[in-house]
């Protein structure tokens, strides 16, 4: 089965292996001639790359090696990888090909090369938070995100680097190095989720999971130009993740595509038990919701703070953006959304108990600026938490009314494109995210242009708590008639 326990730890060696012998494994010599494979492997999206797979025109072999192979040639100036579990990975593709040549397969994420934020719990394979306090640390079990994955038959190249422990917003604070956008490298990816988004955009893998407690996976999405889907609270389990903030953490799928993220949710959505946050209701169809027809949507466009001092190059691409939302929906009109508290005050206080052990210990090992950080958090008055806990509480009541009005939100993801790596480290200016992980509602951020300086620019579309499937349709509907996203940075 794919990524099975392992103790590789280390950056891996490409390996090779030839076309014929991939060919040979998948199909058991059943064919002679085979057709050939398309050009650049890695410039597909996931969906075309499982297609080709049903199709018989790839193997998992081939994909997976190609994917390694870019990784060997790109990640060094990306720095978005920690850990390469190469060998794994082809051990795994092999095991693929071959329960597809026997004519078993588990869906369509069966044989894909994907990768995992390294704050997501692999059985045998380091787990580090980017952080020299977990460098070595092997968990013996897979996060619950992990394990669907793998049970939907996909195949683990690696752990990606983030923002040391998920607690930040440039992913320049890390013990593994800053992570390079792929359009600039002297630009930073976002955060914390810096790694997945500049591995995805990169074409080092055909997706990643990334984590959002702050706009963690839609901010680094919107700065590299993919995908980014942040769930409900709830839909998807959290068990087997590195906390930050108990209240508003969240894991979603980053893509290249609306489709691909639709495939990946349909993997890892649904109830986990064993996780207190996890809500127990039924899970749709979500790649089948792409075909539902947008027509009849209300867009809601939240002026402000959302739409207030954005740069001149995000505020022109979303003019356009909503354009071309007009003909694919019903009406547009101005929303007024409630203040979305303190947040920090919450998951300072929730880091601060989760790190309270590792910290007294080994302070030293903490990134300068984290450990300041959870210094100051250390302090936080229990009042404050506990107020601040409530009205998240009361928020995610409150801001159902919004959508008797109005279907979806459109807005800004950031309101300015990536800035310089020099002199970054705290939260991504103009982060428009936020409010969402407090109220908890489904958002994906988008492709929506680009700057004058040539950085992407993402648009974000959030809907009612459950609504996945509307976020999903218009946002595909969106991508296909602007196609924004076919655009791949010229590394």
């Amino acid at each position: 089965m794919p990524f099975p326990p392992t103790n590789e730890r280390l950056r891996s060696r490409r390996r090779f292996l030839t076309y014929g012998l991939g060919l040979a494994v998948a199909w058991g010599c059943r064919r002679v001639t085979p057709p050939e494979p398309p050009g650049e492997l890695t410039g597909l999206t996931l969906g075309e790359a499982s297609d080709l797979l049903k199709s018989g025109r790839v193997s998992s072999v081939d994909l997976t090696e190609a994917c390694l192979a870019r990784i060997d040639r790109f990640d060094p100036g990306l720095n978005a990888f920690i850990t390469v579990t190469a060998d794994e990975a082809i051990r795994t593709a092999r095991e693929c090909d071959a329960e597809r040549g026997r004519g078993a397969s588990v869906g369509p994420l069966h044989g894909i090369p994907i990768a995992l934020k390294d704050n997501i719990d692999t059985a045998g394979i380091r787990t580090t938070g980017a952080s020299a306090v977990f460098e070595h640390r092997i968990p013996a079990d897979d996060a619950e995100v992990a394990r669907r994955l793998r049970n939907a038959g996909a195949v683990l190249v690696g752990k990606l680097n983030l923002h040391e422990f998920a607690y930040g917003g440039s992913s320049t604070v890390s013990h593994f190095g800053t992570m390079r956008n792929p359009w600039s490298l002297d630009r930073v990816t976002g955060g914390s989720s810096g790694g997945p988004a500049a591995a995805v955009a990169a074409g080092l893998c055909f997706a990643a999971l990334g984590t959002d407690t702050a706009g963690s996976v839609r901010g680094p999405a919107a700065h590299c130009g993919i995908v980014g889907l942040k769930p409900t609270y709830g839909l998807v389990s959290t068990r087997g993740v590195l906390t930050l903030s108990w209240t508003l953490d969240h894991v979603g799928p980053m893509t290249r595509t609306v489709r691909d993220a639709a495939l990946m949710l349909d993997a890892i959505a649904g109830y986990d038990p064993l996780e207190p946050t996890s809500v127990d209701r039924p899970v749709p169809d979500y790649a089948g919701a792409l075909r539902t027809q947008t027509s009849n949507l209300r867009i809601g466009t939240p002026r402000t703070p959302f739409y207030d001092n954005l740069d001149t190059d995000v505020a022109a691409a979303v003019d356009q953006a909503l354009g071309v939302l007009d003909t694919l929906t019903a009406s547009r009109a101005d929303v007024t959304l409630p203040a979305s508290g303190s947040p920090a005050t919450i998951w300072d206080a929730e880091a601060s108990v989760y790190h309270a052990e590792w910290f007294a210990a080994s302070p030293e090992l903490y990134q300068p600026s984290t450990r300041a950080t959870l210094e100051r958090a250390a302090g936080a008055p229990a009042p404050a938490y506990a107020a601040a806990r409530r009205e998240v509480d009361l928020l995610r009541r409150e801001i159902s009314p919004v959508f008797d009005n109005v279907d979806v939100l459109v807005l800004p993801t950031m309101k300015a494109a990536a800035g310089l790596i020099e002199g970054a480290g705290g939260p991504g200016r103009g982060n428009n995210n936020v409010a969402f992980d407090v109220f908890g509602l489904p958002a994906i951020s988008v492709p929506c242009g680009f700057s004058a300086a040539g950085l992407p620019i993402g648009l974000q579309i959030v809907a009612a708590p459950w609504a996945e499937t509307t976020v999903l349709a218009l946002a595909h509907a969106y991508e296909q008639a602007a196609g924004w996203h076919t655009m791949r940075p010229d590394l």
